[in-house]
């Protein structure tokens, strides 16, 4: 039941609305008309009615600065994989919107600011070349302020819906296929071996014989390594997706991991620790500008260190592994992710059907 009731002021009369229902705190607000106050006490009541009204207030309550304050601080986001561009990604979000209610946040702002993350230059490069975020990486800012906004809604009730929902992802390129020929691959694997990172090479092996992510490996730690001769596996916990899988250790990759094992450091758990620090505090080794060096000295152009991964995929392929197969290896869960791989298992499908038809229609006229 909602009351209106006249306030005389030094600055003239003021209305003020007061609204009462069982169950529910009493609801005030005042107004320098009547018209006014009736007309929120009617919108209150109804609010109050279809269990919209205490969501409105919490969103009107709290700014977007407040909630990924306190999304970073979570137990869930804590435990992501990727946290430091997960970071980065929403503190971009924070300078943007930050000041704003949660209330206010809406699908036309969020598409405003997808545009202006796909147009302004964020960096330049080494040439002063001036550097554009790519389709994919925007599609990342917005699931990061996505997945946030579902915390506010599902965890914290502040509010009612997610207004990414009403937002398209940008359409992106196919992904890249780009892998190393024999001859590349040779020439990186020996340049590998003359920076003056002495892990390098290691690493690079690792990644071309498990086709793990460069964050995986470099947050190894010895309890996930396992090398006695009826196991010889890694298992990659801190992963994309949030799964833990295993990964075999072959070869040439296993014998060198081995050697590795017999000089670690006690005073951390990681494979390729950094100098700076210890235990617990200890960091994963940077290898950043080796990698660099070992990519010029080797003659690679358009190379980074995740086309190890798809090199590993795409050798695969080329050596009959199915598209399950490469999906399982790589930890992706499901097959669209491995599609870009399909043209390169053509020749060992042309071979299989060459077999089936020497087999059974040699013979037919």
């Amino acid at each position: 039941m909602a009351t209106i009731v006249k306030v005389e002021g030094k600055k003239g009369s003021t209305y003020k609305a007061v609204v009462r229902m069982k169950g529910y705190p009493t609801q005030t607000a005042s107004f320098t008309s009547k018209k006014k106050a009736e007309f929120w006490a009617g919108d209150t009541e109804s609010a109050i009615r279809d269990g919209r009204h205490f969501k409105t207030v919490e969103a009107k309550k709290h700014t977007l600065k407040d909630l990924i304050d306190k999304y970073t601080k979570s137990d869930g986001y804590l435990k992501l994989a990727g946290k430091e561009d997960r970071g980065t990604q929403l503190e971009w979000w924070k300078s943007e919107l930050g000041c704003y209610s949660l209330a206010d946040i809406s699908g036309p702002m969020i598409t405003e600011c997808k545009t202006k993350l796909s147009t302004v230059p964020y960096t330049t490069d080494k040439a002063g070349n001036i550097k554009l975020r790519s389709e994919a990486t925007v599609n990342r800012y917005l699931a990061a302020f996505s997945q946030m906004y579902s915390y506010a809604v599902t965890d914290l009730g502040w509010c009612d819906d997610n207004p990414l929902a009403k937002v398209h992802k940008m359409k992106e390129p196919r992904g890249r296929t780009r892998y190393l020929s024999e001859d590349e691959r040779n020439r990186l694997l020996a340049a590998c071996k003359t920076t003056k990172n002495k892990h390098l090479y290691l690493i690079v092996l690792l990644a071309l014989s498990t086709g793990a992510r460069q964050g995986e490996i470099m947050g190894l730690e010895w309890r996930d390594v396992e090398l006695d001769p009826q196991r010889k596996r890694v298992v990659l916990r801190d992963t994309k997706n949030g799964e833990t899988r295993a990964v075999p250790l072959v070869d040439r990759a296993y014998e060198l991991l081995k050697e590795h094992s017999k000089v670690r450091r006690i005073d951390t758990p990681l494979v390729f620790p950094g100098a700076s620090k210890s235990g617990k505090d200890a960091k994963p080794l940077i290898i950043r500008e080796a990698w660099e060096s070992a990519v010029h000295k080797a003659g690679l152009e358009n190379f980074h260190f995740h086309d190890l991964r798809h090199t590993c995929a795409s050798y695969l392929a080329m050596n009959g592994a199915t598209l399950a197969e490469i999906a399982e290896v790589l930890g992706h869960k499901t097959l669209s992710m491995v599609q870009r791989y399909s043209h390169l298992s053509e020749q060992h499908v042309k071979g299989v059907l060459s077999k089936m038809n020497d087999s059974f229609l040699a013979g037919v006229a």
